[in-house]
């Protein structure tokens, strides 16, 4: 029985809204809105949505780099906060449980600190952790770096003498620096020229096999979460509409925004017929969501309850979650 790494229960991540003379709270932008998930040991579970869904803020409230509104997040044995129960994990738990939960940052270019050195950036952790300092940690590095497709000898280069690819590396090597075993990567490969997106890819994939990794991916490009992910969640507007392993969403999808995102992969052959859903209007916003079911202003098959009522998760088949009126027809 494969056991749960990381366990999430109702996670709420509300942004205050102010105005006025007084600066007086007036609402919430509700980027991640009551979610529930957990991913197994050894798996990669893939995090889908348009830009603005709430993917990235859902990785960084699980790390805790984001302070959470409401909900709990349980990694292994060790409850990292459970805002019903007043709990959050000491900063001297938390500081030590950070070597086993790092982050991969979308942007190569801005997640590197441009007056340190190579070396230096990926030993940083090493040094703050008390593992190693001075020549031992380079060393460290330069291994790392060797792993990650990179000379050793880059370590007293600094990052604007790199490629995008290169600063990428970097960044995963850095994240490899303490031995985690639970990584969030956040769109790690869409800054990236498609020809070296699958170079990453498979060295992430190498990785993971190599060291026993656990991973969080969150990216907006179906087919990498197609190619890369186990399992994945489909969000929209801060929640989830459907959860499934991938295989199930892509060969069987239920929820009508998971065929129109379906539908807008691109076909490897172009004379090949294709059936494009074209959704009408515009995301609404998260300040403001609709009533009911958030996604019933864009849907074809919008019905009267959809307007009023928020659907229930339904399970359609073993493992295959869906928020959707319709699976109750």
């Amino acid at each position: 029985m494969t056991v749960n790494i990381l366990e999430v229960k109702n996670l709420k991540k509300y942004f205050p809204i102010v105005g006025g003379v007084f600066s007086k709270k007036i609402g919430d932008v509700k980027a991640v809105d009551d979610i529930s998930f957990s991913i197994k040991k050894g798996e990669t579970y893939g995090l889908v949505g348009e830009s603005g869904c709430g993917k990235s803020t859902t990785g960084r409230t699980i790390l805790n780099l984001t302070r959470p509104t409401a909900g709990s997040v349980k990694f292994e044995d060790e409850v990292i906060f459970d805002i019903e129960n007043k709990f959050n994990i000491e900063k001297t738990k938390m500081n030590s449980l950070r070597r086993d939960m790092q982050i991969i940052f979308q942007d190569p270019y801005a997640c590197l600190d441009p007056r340190m050195n190579i070396g230096s950036i990926v030993s940083e952790g090493l040094k703050k952790h008390k593992i190693a300092k001075g020549k031992k940690a380079m060393n460290m590095a330069k291994e790392l770096l060797e792993l990650c497709g990179l000379r050793g000898t880059y370590i007293n280069k600094y990052p604007h003498e790199f490629s995008g690819g290169q600063r990428q590396r970097i960044g995963i090597a850095r994240s490899l620096a303490l031995k985690p075993k639970f990584i969030v990567c956040d769109e790690p490969i869409a800054a990236l020229d498609v020809s070296i997106q699958a170079q990453v890819l498979t060295l992430m994939q190498e990785l993971k096999e190599q060291f026993g990794l656990t991973y969080l991916f969150i990216s907006h490009d179906l087919s990498v979460i197609k190619y890369f992910c186990d399992r994945m969640a489909v969000m929209y507007l801060g929640s989830f509409v459907e959860v499934a392993e991938s295989e199930k969403i892509f060969s069987n999808p239920v929820h009508p925004y998971t065929k129109a995102l379906l539908s807008a992969v691109p076909k490897s052959d172009p004379t090949a017929k294709k059936d494009r859903i074209i959704l009408e209007g515009d995301v609404p916003s998260p300040a403001n969501p609709p009533k009911g079911c958030k996604f019933h202003t864009r849907c074809s098959y919008v019905m009267n309850i959809c307007k009023k009522v928020s659907p229930e998760t339904r399970e359609v088949e073993t493992g295959h979650f869906v928020n959707c009126h319709l699976v109750d027809r």
